[in-house]
């Protein structure tokens, strides 16, 4: 589900993403291996994020700019850890798809380099450079704040 969220815009999308994803794992029953469980999982996941992304595009939504801060204000979170993961995963979601796709199966995973290349079908040495822009994407938006 953490892979979902930092996918999508709102927790209700990744919500609806996982349950896409599985529906079509389900409905085309195959064997994996153990070891092959969580760099499927992950494929499926993205490419069911892809295909919805692609049908989104064709009907783009305008959101408020102060929808956060209305909800960022309501939270009463005095330490403003709650708006902190929400600028992170924002700053994520901003990221193109495949520097999107680099951090979250590191980062969020905690696939190791070898096994992310492995499961997003890149060399391990483009899934280093694009975690490295990606991070530092994030982190220079986060600097911002």
């Amino acid at each position: 589900m953490r892979t979902a969220c930092s996918m999508t815009a709102t927790h209700q999308d990744a919500e609806d993403l996982v349950q896409e994803t599985f529906a079509r794992i389900l409905a085309r029953p195959r064997q994996i291996g153990h070891r092959a469980d969580q760099r499927y999982l992950l494929r499926a996941l993205r490419n069911t994020w892809i295909d919805a992304h692609r049908a989104r595009r064709a009907r783009p939504v305008a959101v408020g700019a102060d929808a956060l801060d209305a909800v960022a204000a309501r939270s009463g979170d005095p330490g403003g850890t709650l708006l902190d993961a929400r600028l992170a995963r924002g700053a994520i979601t901003d990221l193109s798809r495949n520097l999107r796709a680099a951090i979250v199966a590191v980062d969020m995973l905690g696939l190791s380099y070898r096994d992310a290349a492995r499961a997003l079908r890149i060399p391990q040495g483009t899934l280093q450079s694009r975690l490295s822009r990606a991070r530092d994407r994030v982190s220079s938006k986060l600097l911002a704040y």
